[in-house]
């Protein structure tokens, strides 16, 4: 599934934000054309791929948000919405009148949720206003940057807005050579402890929880894992593969920690698939030089059978921030 972004612009800034750069980077009036959104669809469904996910930024910020959407649906693509939730009262209306009879088979939201206690009180309002409405099709996501995190108020929005009962965990990973909020290497055990010691509560309320991209696999114990295991029902998983994303000027990134680095025009490429092997190949090439984020992960041998990636490619990259040019060479690019 492709990430296409809709704006650079954002309504939030957060702490550990890995797009900030990108964003800060990009003009304001910098948003997806009709004519390259009819391009990307025509290209993901020559190349078979039929789910698509739209983000930004803040995706509703873009005045044709709802109109893509629809075009999208009648196109028979399944559609799922990165959001934070947070929009104007005339986008809000417009979004709820077309969008919240939607069937949840063919259109899901994800809300990036953050603590209240980080949150301005019309920033929290518009939030429930958001849930309110469209927890039927929500799943709620939370970005872990430090290790004694707290996500207690997620269960409560679970309960109040009738949220789909899947938590969405993302590992905030460092942007290189930029400064942003994310888990130190050394504090990552603490971290999954924390999140460990969440599971009972989370049992009890039937929420799964599943990992985004970027959580090392030996950050766990074995007895911690077991329990991981079991509460996702055998699914877990430790990768981190290339996630495509596409920006508003049609130019295309392995993933947003990595935006800051080879990036290609889409024109480049044939198809979908085509983009993801020359990703797929340079970051094996990174793996190839910096095995993973931990001295262990060059002769792990579940790195080498590939049930774990070794931790997110940005921290890999720091490694190659102040040194000679004595790598691949596409790894400077």
């Amino acid at each position: 599934m492709a990430n296409i972004l809709l704006t650079q612009q954002c309504v939030r800034s957060c702490p550990y934000c890995f797009a900030k750069k990108h964003m800060a980077d990009s003009e304001p009036d910098d948003i997806l054309t009709w004519d390259n959104l009819i391009y990307i669809a025509d290209l993901m469904e020559q190349s078979g791929e039929m789910g698509i996910s739209l983000l930004g930024g803040e995706p509703t910020l873009h005045p044709n948000f709802v109109d893509f959407c629809i075009y999208l649906l009648e196109r028979r693509f399944h559609v799922n919405i990165f959001t934070s939730g947070i929009m104007g009262e005339k986008m809000f209306n417009e979004c709820e009148r077309v969008l919240s009879g939607i069937n949840p088979d063919r259109l899901s939201f994800v809300c990036n949720v953050n603590n209240p206690d980080k949150s301005s009180f019309s920033e929290l309002e518009n939030v429930k206003r958001f849930l309110k409405t469209f927890g039927h099709l929500t799943t709620a996501g939370f970005n872990i940057y430090k290790p004694d995190f707290n996500f207690d108020f997620i269960f409560q929005y679970v309960n109040e807005f009738g949220l789909r009962r899947h938590l969405r965990l993302g590992l905030a990973h460092p942007i290189p050579g930029k400064h942003n909020s994310y888990v130190p290497i050394d504090k990552m055990k603490q971290m999954a402890q924390r999140l460990i010691d969440y599971l009972p509560v989370m049992e009890r309320l039937k929420i799964k929880g599943g990992f985004d991209c970027g959580f090392p696999l030996c950050i766990f114990t074995e007895e911690q894992l077991g329990k991981l295991y079991k509460h996702n029902i055998g699914r877990l998983s430790f990768g981190c593969g290339p996630a495509i994303d596409i920006g508003p000027d049609m130019t295309v990134w392995g993933c947003f920690p990595l935006s800051n680095t080879h990036k290609k025009s889409i024109y480049e490429f044939d198809t979908m698939r085509d983009i993801r092997n020359y990703y797929l190949d340079l970051h094996q090439k990174v793996r190839t030089e910096v095995g993973g984020i931990f001295e262990a992960c060059d002769d792990c041998v579940y790195r080498e059978e590939q049930l774990c990636m070794g931790g997110c490619l940005a921290h890999s990259y720091n490694h190659f921030l102040n040194e000679p040019n004595i790598r691949f060479k596409e790894i400077y690019q």
